[in-house]
């Protein structure tokens, strides 16, 4: 049992990653689906910053009576995934505006068919 809890981390990263694939696949809303990507990426977030920790490391700033550091490249790898991740999403939802206005609907399946009717209507 304290096994389990000391890889808590790796399966709560596991449990929402599960989440946020759910939603992107379940719903045809595409607001859900950003914010199922970002559920997602919230998820590799934590795996990845997970990883970087060293038991007994402290932070790697050289001082006496320290011998193990962490390694902080899993930290700084991930603000700059967040800062990407934030950008990213801005944009989705700035198309998603834009296909709001311009569809009068955020919903995929209704898309979908409205491309496949244009299709035909062009083909006759």
């Amino acid at each position: 049992m304290d096994e389990l809890f000391s890889q808590f981390n790796y399966l709560a990263a596991i449990a929402i990653m599960m989440v946020g694939l759910y939603l992107v696949g379940s719903h045809h809303n595409l607001v859900k689906k950003i914010a199922g990507l970002n559920i997602f990426q919230t998820a590799v977030f934590l795996l990845y910053i997970s990883m970087g920790v060293v038991d007994g490391g402290t932070a790697p700033i050289v001082a006496e009576g320290f011998a193990v550091y962490s390694n902080p490249l899993p930290q700084v790898l991930m603000l700059t995934a967040i800062v990407v991740g934030v950008a990213t999403t801005a944009l989705a939802f700035a198309l998603i505006v834009r296909i709001k206005e311009s569809y009068d609907t955020i919903e995929e399946d209704e898309l979908i068919q409205m491309d496949e009717q244009s299709d035909t209507d062009e083909k006759i």
